[in-house]
């Protein structure tokens, strides 16, 4: 019998078919961006949380690949007889396998103990780590580890980061051991169900579905749909599927074609799609969106943010995964139809807050309206740089009182097929101005590359001239991303007297 690690236990926990294609048929897992973006933030935040469990640099990090298995279970045996933390201890029993993220020594009844710690990069408890918590207990338990206790610390998205390298505070712990210990025969359970599925010569059949994405986006989901029929028109191109009359009958029915969704079921926006996307027929209330935006006089300027998160802040006075702009491009527009474009980018490692404030109050000027796409980012993003800089509290609030949001315009008047149920800007650009085309972009060519590339060159690593490439890439994109805004305004406004 094979031991079953923890994550291939959670993964059958998902779906039995996703774990036995992890064992079997490895590579045709393909994780997207989000997915290793998300590997990487755990393993920062599993760095910084052994410094902070061992300040003094007492204890000893198992690590496996470094040996193999055997090693590693040898030598976190020896590690559970002395009194110093324990970092990645592994233990086998029960036809589990589990690394604990921290073991901190204990004394329960005046004898050796141990505390569990396991660390993620969530700003709270998630059902599922109840189930993950179980499992980890379960198998060190059953090797014998005397665990007095099992935590989980996740980030705490309230905390602010002073500076000089300290971090106390920015995890949290939350005792999950009576839920834990207490499902010691489930455990069992779903271990003895998971290794028949991982002895099975071909994979468990079934349905793609919302189990696919929770609480974890499958590598193996284009691999599964690729073996089903496929929908002509899918049902998941209905956009905001929020009543739950409408998920139950997709769910029950197991609808996967737009046609089959009951007309009664739909609110307004929603039968729109399914309407001209079924007769592949553009929609367009041309009077209606030159309506909304004539009161809009020009001059205007046209706005776009690019921002940064850190699950580990590095900059003081910011907080875990807050949004600190990095980059905004601004176009003014002029009552002739000249277009005056702007930018600002600062890569040089430091927080870019108060020199992104200061240069977009120069850059959108006292007077006209400014326009962006999908405005609750951009007015966030101003709100806690007001907050954050109360010198220019007074100017930033001014700009955000005269933000006019394109969007609503767009969902309310505009439905090209080809959008299939979505309103991103990268939708819609394509049907209304197919001269434009982020594909042509070098580099940088959506929000999750330009996040990353932006790490890359505030990095010491980087070389100057892949510096100079990164910051023109950053740029492009920007701009590309607010002349789209241009001509989508010019689009709805019917200013078709203007050479854009």
């Amino acid at each position: 019998m094979r031991s079953l690690s923890k994550s291939k236990l959670m993964a059958f926990r998902q779906c039995p078919k996703r774990m036995w294609l992890e064992i079997h048929r490895p590579e045709l897992r393909h994780d997207d961006s989000a997915t290793q973006a998300s590997f990487n933030t755990g393993n920062m935040v599993g760095d910084l949380a052994r410094r902070l469990y061992d300040p003094k640099g007492n204890g000893t990090l198992v690590d496996f690949k470094n040996g193999g298995m055997a090693a590693a279970l040898s030598l976190t045996a020896e590690l559970l007889t002395s009194s110093r933390p324990v970092f990645e201890a592994g233990f086998s029993a029960g036809g589990g396998l589990a690394f604990a993220d921290v073991m901190l020594p204990a004394r329960v009844a005046g004898k050796r103990a141990w505390r569990m710690i396991e660390v993620k990069s969530s700003t709270s408890v998630k059902d599922y780590h109840h189930d993950d918590t179980a499992i980890q207990a379960f198998v060190a338990r059953t090797a014998g580890v005397a665990l007095a206790s099992i935590s989980l610390a996740h980030i705490d998205s309230n905390w602010t980061y002073a500076g000089e390298g300290d971090y106390a505070g920015l995890l949290k712990e939350v005792d999950l051991s009576a839920g834990a210990f207490s499902r010691t025969a489930e455990v069992a359970e779903w271990i003895g169900r998971a290794q028949v599925t991982a002895t099975r010569r071909t994979a468990p059949r079934g349905p793609t579905g919302s189990h696919c994405s929770t609480p974890y986006a499958c590598g193996f989901l284009a691999h599964c749909k690729s073996s089903e029929p496929q929908a002509r028109h899918p049902v998941e191109w209905l956009p905001r599927v929020q009543a739950k009359a409408l998920k139950a009958h997709i769910a029950t029915m197991a609808v996967t074609e737009l046609k089959d969704v009951p007309d009664a079921l739909l609110n307004e926006i929603q039968l729109r799609v399914k309407t001209h996307t079924l007769a592949n027929r553009i929609y367009f209330d041309a009077a209606g969106a030159q309506a909304d935006l004539r009161a809009h006089k020009l001059p205007a300027y046209f706005l776009d943010f690019e921002t940064i998160s850190f699950a580990v802040p590095i900059w003081p006075g910011t907080r875990p995964f807050q949004q600190i702009p990095f980059q905004f491009s601004v176009h003014r527009l002029g009552r002739t139809g000249k277009l005056e474009p702007g930018a600002f980018l600062d890569t040089s490692g430091d927080d870019p807050s108060r020199g992104f404030a200061e240069a977009l109050i120069g850059a959108c000027g006292e007077r006209g309206s400014v326009f962006v796409y999908n405005a609750g980012f951009e007015t966030a993003r101003i709100g806690e740089l007001a907050d954050r800089f109360p010198r220019f509290r007074s100017a930033l609030l001014a700009i955000n009182h005269r933000i006019v949001d394109l969007l609503p315009v767009a969902r309310q008047r505009y439905y090209h097929p080809s959008q299939q149920g979505s309103w991103s800007i990268k939708k819609v650009l394509p049907a209304i101005a197919p001269d434009l085309s982020y594909a042509q972009l070098d580099g940088v060519q959506d929000g999750g590359m330009a996040m990353d590339a932006f790490r890359e060159a505030i990095d010491a690593s980087t070389t100057p001239a892949r510096k100079t490439q990164i910051e023109r890439q950053l740029l492009n994109y920007c701009a590309l991303d607010t002349f789209a805004m241009v001509r989508l305004w010019k689009f709805f406004s019917g200013r078709i007297d203007l050479h854009l």
